[in-house]
C-alpha cells in the first residue's frame, strides 16, 4: 500500500512531496519506502503525515459511556467482563484521536487479555502495553477502593510479597511493573507527601523486576518520592510534580524521563472536573509550584514525554493533542519538539525506539494523515484536522486521499493504492 505526494514528518525531519509505503504482514505492517514523489505539486496542496502519537500514561478501565457515573466506584461494582469492554472501547477512542500505542500503567488481568487481544489483532485498537502496579496497603493505589470493599486489587506489604506480587504479574503477561513513591491526587484519604513501602521493599520491588526485564515506571509527586524513586532505579517518574534542580540535573545525567500529566492536575486543582474538595485541595497545592519546577528542569535538559494519566472522567481518550499544546506551551518547545515527546521520544520510554515513533524504513506503519503542517505549527495538531488514522499499515479512522482526475497544470490530491 502507499499514499503518494504528502509531506512527511518522519520523528525527526521534514520530507517534503514524498510517497510512503508499507506492507502488511499478518497483524502488522512495516514502512517499506520514503521517496521523494514523481508527482510535482505546490506545498500548499499536499497533506501533512507524522508518526503515530505514543501516550505512555493511561489508566483504560474507567467507564466510557455518555452518562453519570461515580468515577472511584464503577470499577467496584462492575463486572471485569463487562470493565474490558470499556477498556476496549477508550482505547479506540484513543486510536480515532491519532493515539496508536498506549501503556497502562496500573493493570491487572482485564488490561492483559486486552493488550493480548489489540495486539494479536483479534480486535481493532491500539498497541497496548500493561504495566501491573506493586502497591502497599493504605498505599496510592489500594487508595482508589472505598475501604469497606473487601474484594481489593492486590497489595504486596514486606519485601517478600513485594517480590511475589512482581513474579504474578510476570506470569500474568505484564510488560513492566508500576510503583508510587509518594501519595497521590485522586487517591482517597492520603496526601502526597506521604511515603509508600520501605527503601528495602522498593529495593525488592525493583530489583525482581528488572531481574525478569521488567521496566519500573514510580508514581511521585514530591521532591522526596522522586529521590527515592532515582535511588532504587526506577526506569520513568510519572508526574514528577516538584522536581527540585538538583533533582533535574541528576534525572538529565541519567537519562530517565518524565510523564508530566498537566492537563489532568490543572484540572482537577480548578474542579473543572468532578471532584472532591479533597482532591481540588491536593492538586492546587502541587500545581502552585509546578510550572517554574519544571521549566527549570527543561532547562537543566530533562526528557519530558507525552503522559496524559487519561482516565476517560478527568482527561479524555482524545485529550492527547491537547495534552502536547499544554505541554509546548509551558515548556516553550517548537512545535517539532513538542511532537517529538509524543513519538521518538515516547517510542524510547517504552523501550520501541527501533520500530515505533518514527517513519522511516523498517518501522511499523502507524502513522496519521492530517490537514496542515503540525511539526510547524501546534494549532494544526488538532483530532479536528485529522484525515486518516493509519495504525498497523490498516486504515482505523477516516479514509486515505484518492487522487482526482484533474486538469493538466492544476494541483492534485495524494493518492492511495492498495
Amino acid at each position: 500500500m502507499r499514499i503518494e505526494n504528502v509531506d512527511v514528518w518522519n520523528g525527526e525531519q521534514l520530507l517534503s512531496g514524498v510517497d510512503l509505503e508499507w506492507f502488511v504482514e499478518g497483524a502488522d505492517a512495516t514502512i517499506a519506502r520514503v521517496e521523494a514523489s514523481k508527482r510535482v505539486d505546490a506545498p500548499g496542496t499536499r497533506l501533512g503525515v507524522i508518526p503515530g502519537l505514543i501516550d505512555t500514561h493511561v489508566h483504560l478501565i474507567g467507564y466510557a459511556g455518555t452518562g453519570h457515573t461515580d468515577f472511584l466506584s464503577w470499577p467496584v461494582t462492575t463486572r471485569p467482563e463487562e470493565q474490558v469492554l470499556h477498556g476496549l472501547a477508550n482505547a479506540r477512542t484513543a486510536l480515532r484521536a491519532g493515539v496508536t500505542t498506549l501503556r497502562d500503567l496500573s493493570a491487572d488481568d482485564i488490561q492483559f487479555s486486552l493488550a493480548r487481544a489489540l495486539n494479536a489483532g483479534i480486535v481493532e485498537g491500539p498497541r497496548l502495553l500493561a504495566y501491573g502496579m506493586v502497591s502497599m496497603t493504605a498505599g496510592h493505589g489500594d487508595l482508589f477502593t472505598p475501604p469497606a470493599v473487601t474484594q481489593r486489587r492486590p497489595t504486596a506489604d514486606g519485601a517478600d510479597a513485594c517480590r511475589k506480587l512482581v513474579r504474578q504479574w510476570a506470569r500474568a503477561g505484564a510488560d513492566g511493573i508500576k510503583i508510587a513513591t509518594s501519595g497521590g491526587v485522586l487517591s482517597v484519604g492520603d496526601k502526597a507527601s506521604w511515603r509508600n513501602h520501605t527503601r528495602e521493599e522498593l529495593d525488592a520491588i525493583v530489583d525482581e523486576a528488572h531481574a525478569l526485564s521488567l521496566p519500573v515506571a514510580a508514581h511521585a509527586h514530591t521532591a522526596e518520592g522522586i529521590g527515592i524513586a532515582l535511588d532504587v532505579g526506577a526506569d520513568s517518574i510519572e508526574h514528577g510534580t516538584l522536581v527540585t534542580a538538583e533533582q533535574s540535573r541528576s534525572i538529565a545525567a541519567s537519562g530517565v524521563s518524565i510523564a508530566p500529566t498537566i492537563l489532568i492536575n490543572d484540572r482537577i486543582a480548578s474542579g473543572a472536573r468532578a471532584v472532591s474538595p479533597e482532591q481540588s485541595a491536593k492538586a492546587a497545592e502541587l500545581v502552585s509550584q509546578r510550572d517554574a519546577l519544571f521549566r527549570g528542569a527543561v532547562d537543566a535538559g530533562v526528557d519530558f514525554v507525552l503522559g496524559t494519566d487519561a482516565n476517560g472522567h478527568h482527561v479524555a481518550f482524545g485529550d492527547q493533542m491537547e495534552e502536547i499544546r499544554a505541554m509546548a506551551k509551558l515548556f516553550e518547545w517548537d512545535a517539532a519538539r513538542a511532537l517529538a515527546s509524543a513519538t521518538t521520544r515516547a517510542a524510547s520510554v517504552i523501550g520501541r525506539a527501533d520500530s515505533l515513533g518514527r517513519l522511516t524504513v523498517g518501522y511499523t506503519a502507524d502513522f496519521v494523515v492530517m490537514r496542515g503542517r503540525p511539526w510547524e505549527d501546534l494549532v494544526d495538531l488538532d483530532v479536528s484536522r485529522i484525515v486518516a488514522v493509519v495504525s498497523r499499515g490498516r486504515v482505523v479512522a477516516g479514509s486515505l486521499p484518492m487522487r482526482r482526475d484533474l486538469r493538466p497544470g492544476t494541483a492534485s490530491s495524494p493518492r492511495c493504492e492498495v
